[in-house]
């Protein structure tokens, strides 16, 4: 089989704050060799790499907003993150955690550190992902997922080498709880020092892999340190991971949405008549109510 050659290996782009509550860099569509198309279906990667909070009274996030056209998966490595949103679902993700909201045809949510959390500080580590939907479901019903980690099953790897959390898609027979719209992998693979993995996707498949802790070598030739994005070319199948201390790694692929992309703020669309209309729904009342 074919090895998925890496096309690039990112150093985390300058951070950025998002509300008072996520600070994130990000990976895509920011990097220009990735761009709005290069992850489809994944349009946004924000990383908050780890960070020590102090204690507050007050729980940072982002207060409430819109979306449409799209999914928000969040996935929690270290603190607490609780949800709300306008179509009246709520839930509280930690570590190992996911919460997988389909916006679709668009809801008003916010997300903030979980009360707790928040008084008692510690150390904070999240990803966001956004997941494009294809024309025909943009405008479907919003709804929600929460994927605790006991919801996904495991691949323990020999010899104590650790294991692979499926969340959605397949991996050597398991498949994970997560619901997608259309052909989608993601794993976390948390891997003990000299633990060898190989991954296989197929070629057409946009594929990267976040470097979430340690240090790993890639299809035995390229390091990836901790915080780094590894970006693979559209070329050959089988990936090998060898871990060269404890490592977490997000393992993202999927078949791309060959459609065309109009992103504005809080909106992902096919066309700016689309984005224009998502702006009246919204300051028409059209996505529901949602307390600060």
């Amino acid at each position: 089989m074919k090895t998925k050659a890496i096309k690039h290996i990112f150093t985390p782009p300058p951070f950025h704050m998002v509300g008072d509550g996520f600070r994130v860099h990000n990976f895509f569509p920011h990097l220009p060799e990735i761009g709005k198309q290069g992850m489809s279906p994944f349009f946004l990667l924000d990383y908050n790499s780890k960070v020590m909070l102090s204690p507050t009274d007050k729980p940072r996030g982002v207060g409430v907003h819109p979306h449409r056209g799209f999914e928000t998966v969040t996935i929690a490595y270290h603190g607490k993150v609780a949800h709300h949103d306008s179509a009246g679902n709520s839930g509280i993700i930690e570590e190992g955690d996911v919460q997988w909201m389909t916006a679709a045809s668009g809801v008003l949510h916010k997300e903030y550190h979980e009360k707790e959390f928040s008084k008692k500080g510690g150390a904070f580590q999240m990803v966001q992902l956004w997941v494009n939907l294809p024309a025909k479901h943009k405008m479907s019903k919003p709804k929600y997922q929460e994927i605790t980690n006991k919801q996904m099953p495991k691949y323990e790897l020999p010899n104590n080498g650790g294991h692979i959390d499926i969340i959605a898609g397949e991996f050597n027979g398991l498949k994970g709880p997560a619901y997608t719209f259309t052909p989608i992998e993601m794993y976390n693979a948390k891997l003990k020092k000299g633990a060898t993995i190989k991954l296989n996707f197929p070629e057409h498949y946009n594929t990267g892999i976040l470097m979430v802790e340690g240090n790993a070598t890639i299809n035995e030739t390229e390091k990836a340190p901790a915080d780094h994005f590894v970006y693979f070319k559209n070329e050959g199948e089988e990936i090998t991971v060898t871990a060269n201390e404890d490592s977490v790694l997000l393992v993202l692929s999927g078949e791309p949405i060959k459609e065309p992309i109009a992103a504005h703020g809080p909106f992902l669309m096919n066309n700016m008549q689309e984005i224009q209309q998502a702006m009246i729904d919204f300051n028409d009342g059209k996505f529901g109510e949602l307390a600060d």
